[in-house]
C-alpha cells in the first residue's frame, strides 16, 4: 500500500509527488497519457517566478526528472474509478488492476474544449488542431486562424505569426482574458488580424478545412474567411465524471475543493486545474501540488496518532 497515490502527472501532480517523497512518504503517480500536462505544448514560459524563459517541454521534463530522482514511482495507466474504503483508498485501473493507498490526490487537469461544430472531429489533423506548437509547422507560409481570448490563444497566435503568412485571431468579445502585454505584441505584427465580437459558426470544406463562417455577434453579419488551418483555444474542460460517485463536483464538472485542496472525502485531495478555483496558472498548479501533498501527509500523521 502506498502512502500517497497521485492521479495525473501535470505540474500539480508532479509537484505533489516531490513534496510527498520529501516527507518520506511512498508516492505513486499514475498518468493515462504522457507526463507534463498542457504546459508541455507551450513554446515559451516567461511568467514562472525565478525562471525568465523556458519551454514547456523543458519545464515538464525537469519537473518529472526531479520527482523520479527523489524516489517518486511513475506508471502510465488510466484510472477508471476510485473507491473510498475508509482507512484507505483504491484506484481501479482500466485494465482491472487495483492499487491501494492511504491517500489519493486527484490532479487530472483539464482537456481542450471543442467548438462543437460539424466536421470538427473528422477534420482533426486536416485543418483542425488544438496545439499550435505541435502542428504549427505544417502551416508554414499558409493562412491560419486562432479561436480564443485567453493566454493560450494569444501564445498560439504569436507563435504562428512567426511561421505563417497570416493569422486571424477570432474572439467572441472585444476584450481579452489574456495578458495585455501579449495582446499588444500581436497588434504590432503586420500579419495578424483581429476578428472580434465574432463566433465561428461553421467549418467549410470538402475533405478538409478550407474556410470559416464567422458571424458578427452585434450585427449578425456573416463573413467567410479562407484558411488552411484553425487552432482552437477556447478553454478547457475537466474529465472528472469517473470520480463523481465519490467526490463532489460543481456544475462545470470541477472537483469541489478549496485552497486547502481538501475534497468532501477525508483522505482525498484535488490539485491544479481539475479543482474549483479562480486562477488556473502554472504557479497555482505547482502551489496546489505542494498544498495537497502536505495535507495528505498531515492526514496520515493524524490517523497514526489516533490509531
Amino acid at each position: 500500500m502506498y502512502d500517497i497515490l497521485v492521479v495525473g502527472a501535470g505540474t500539480a501532480g508532479l509537484s505533489a509527488g516531490i513534496y510527498g517523497v520529501r516527507q518520506n512518504k511512498s508516492v505513486l503517480i499514475l498518468e493515462a497519457n504522457t507526463f507534463g500536462g498542457q504546459i508541455i505544448n507551450t513554446p515559451d514560459i516567461e511568467n514562472y517566478p525565478g525562471i525568465a524563459h523556458t519551454s514547456g517541454f523543458d519545464f515538464a521534463m525537469g519537473l518529472y526528472q526531479q520527482a523520479i530522482d527523489l524516489g517518486v514511482e511513475y506508471r502510465q495507466a488510466k484510472v477508471a474509478a476510485i473507491e473510498d474504503a475508509g482507512d484507505h483508498k483504491i484506484a481501479v485501473l482500466e485494465d482491472g488492476d487495483r492499487i491501494a493507498s492511504r491517500t489519493i490526490i486527484l490532479a487530472t487537469g483539464a482537456k481542450n474544449r471543442p467548438l462543437g461544430l460539424a466536421h470538427e472531429k473528422e477534420w482533426i489533423g486536416r485543418g483542425i488542431s488544438y496545439c499550435a506548437t505541435c502542428d504549427g509547422m505544417f502551416y508554414r507560409k499558409k493562412i491560419v486562424a486562432v479561436n480564443g481570448g485567453g493566454n493560450t490563444a494569444l501564445e498560439d497566435a504569436e507563435f504562428l505569426s512567426n511561421i505563417v503568412e497570416k493569422v486571424y485571431v477570432i474572439h467572441r468579445r472585444d476584450q481579452f482574458r489574456g495578458e495585455p502585454v501579449r495582446v499588444e505584441k500581436l497588434r504590432a505584427r503586420e500579419n495578424v488580424e483581429f476578428v472580434l465580437n465574432a463566433n465561428i459558426t461553421a467549418l467549410l470544406g470538402q475533405d478538409r478545412l478550407e474556410a470559416l463562417e464567422v458571424t458578427d455577434k452585434i450585427t449578425g453579419e456573416k463573413r467567410i474567411i479562407k484558411v488552411n488551418g484553425l487552432f482552437v483555444a477556447i478553454g478547457q474542460a475537466p474529465e472528472n465524471m469517473i470520480f463523481s460517485n465519490v467526490v463532489g463536483l460543481d456544475k462545470g464538472g470541477y472537483i469541489v475543493a478549496g485552497e486547502d485542496c481538501r475534497t468532501n472525502v477525508d483522505g482525498i485531495f484535488a490539485a491544479g486545474d481539475t479543482r474549483t478555483k479562480t486562477v488556473r496558472q502554472l504557479t497555482t498548479a505547482a502551489s496546489d501540488g505542494a498544498v495537497a501533498a502536505l495535507a495528505a501527509v498531515a492526514y496520515i500523521h493524524d490517523n497514526e496518532m489516533s490509531a
